[in-house]
């Protein structure tokens, strides 16, 4: 008679535990963020700003660097849905137009991506401090190399990621900016 009872009570426990796992998610259609790139191997630094927007389906990324003793500053707009991608040169007035081939990919986790914890950044010991996150692992499919990934857990929006390719390891920090 025992046994009855413990069988339900086992199994709604395991339902309720592989319940709690999130989902990969997509983030908001519209976002403004900074992102910093470091390449370790290559003294590559490059400090953007980027405004996405899912519904037009355009990026524009202002990218200021510096490689070795060279430093940079450009302006790239890409218009996926025409297919073009305007790089400017401010410092000697030229625009370069090219065509863009690559289709446009919705900012979010990956449906392939692996859960691997939740956290709390900041205080979890005063209601409203602390900022709840999942994080993430897998393989890019385009390139198969490895990433590491952590957005928010409520409104999906990005905060690190961490992509790993042959020639070392990319840095790539994101923090919302509005």
């Amino acid at each position: 008679m025992k046994i009855l009872f413990v069988i339900p009570v086992c199994l709604s426990l395991i339902l309720s535990s592989s319940a709690q796992k999130p989902e990969p998610c997509k983030s908001p259609p519209l976002l403004e963020g900074a992102l910093t790139v470091l390449v370790p191997g290559h003294h590559l630094r490059v400090f953007e700003k980027f405004s996405y927007d899912a519904y037009g389906q355009n990026i524009r990324v202002l990218a200021a660097g510096k490689e070795g003793n060279q430093t940079f500053f450009v302006d790239r707009l890409l218009l996926f849905r025409e297919g073009v991608n305007y790089e400017i040169h401010y410092h000697n007035h030229t625009c370069i137009k090219t065509a863009l081939k690559e289709p446009f990919e919705h900012l979010g986790v990956p449906h392939d991506a692996h859960f691997l914890h939740q956290m709390v950044l900041g205080s979890s010991s005063i209601p409203g401090q602390g900022l709840l996150v999942n994080n993430w692992n897998g393989t890019a499919q385009t390139t198969k190399e490895p990433y590491l990934l952590t957005y928010t857990a409520f409104g999906c929006v990005p905060l690190y990621i961490l992509e790993f390719t042959q020639q070392g390891e990319i840095d790539v920090m994101t923090r919302l900016v509005k």
